[in-house]
């Protein structure tokens, strides 16, 4: 039997592994040299297009799922079950914004997260990605999205919840998120109170910069546009 440290840690390294730096790494692009300098989903598209930022937005939400509802299954503790995935959920989010093989930097946990909850609140997980998604179409703001689903989130648990919060881990962990993501993110909020956030887009790269990221990095360099 695990201990509930030894589970928690597992959860940790596996939200740490960066997939968004791994990808990039793989077609030769630094992702920290470029756009945001941020491994997540969002710069991703920046540098390399939909298709690699839907791939890493999957495995990043994957890492969520596996790590919240897979591995308490596997290795068992005397823990009630909803407390540890309270636990591991935590842990995995962790991981993925202040991983240990990124020297504790990471994304900004809103993929990570999305995975968290559709392996235990599915339903008011889809309600959040769906706004988002319309949101981010609309404006084309990321960081909008991200933040008006990681505040819904909590108000649909406590809304859906038919037993009430008060002794849901799920509904506290989705509080939890929310402040994480709204810390993450502290930087876009600013920027988007004053108007002066950067919408999401492709970046540009100048040929001297093509030709240090290598061929496959061609049209994605680190100007401003991609500051989020």
């Amino acid at each position: 039997m695990f201990s509930v440290a030894s589970l928690a840690l597992v959860a940790y390294l596996l939200g740490s592994i960066p997939f968004g730096y791994i990808v990039a790494k793989a077609r030769r692009v630094d992702l920290t040299t470029i756009g945001s300098g941020n491994i997540g989903s969002t710069n991703i598209y920046r540098a390399l297009g939909l298709k690699v930022a839907l791939l890493v937005f999957l495995l990043d939400a994957g890492k969520g799922f596996v790590g919240t509802r897979i591995v308490p299954l596997v290795w068992k503790t005397g823990l009630e079950p909803g407390t540890l995935r309270f636990i591991c959920g935590m842990a995995v989010i962790l991981g993925s914004v202040a991983g240990v093989f990124m020297r504790f930097r990471g994304g900004k946990g809103v993929a990570t997260g999305a995975g968290v909850f559709l392996g235990l609140a599915p339903l008011a997980t889809g309600i959040c990605i769906t706004v988002w998604a319309i949101l981010v179409a609309i404006t084309r703001y990321v960081s909008l999205g991200s933040l008006v689903a990681a505040a819904m989130l909590p108000i649909l648990l406590g809304a859906l919840e038919t037993s009430g919060t008060s002794r849901n881990p799920v509904f506290y962990l989705s509080v939890a998120v929310a402040l994480v993501v709204f810390v993450r993110h502290r930087s876009n909020l600013k920027r988007l109170l004053a108007g002066r956030e950067n919408r999401v887009g492709r970046v540009k790269m100048n040929p001297s910069a093509a030709n240090k990221a290598g061929p496959c990095a061609t049209g994605v360099a680190g100007t401003e546009e991609g500051k989020q």
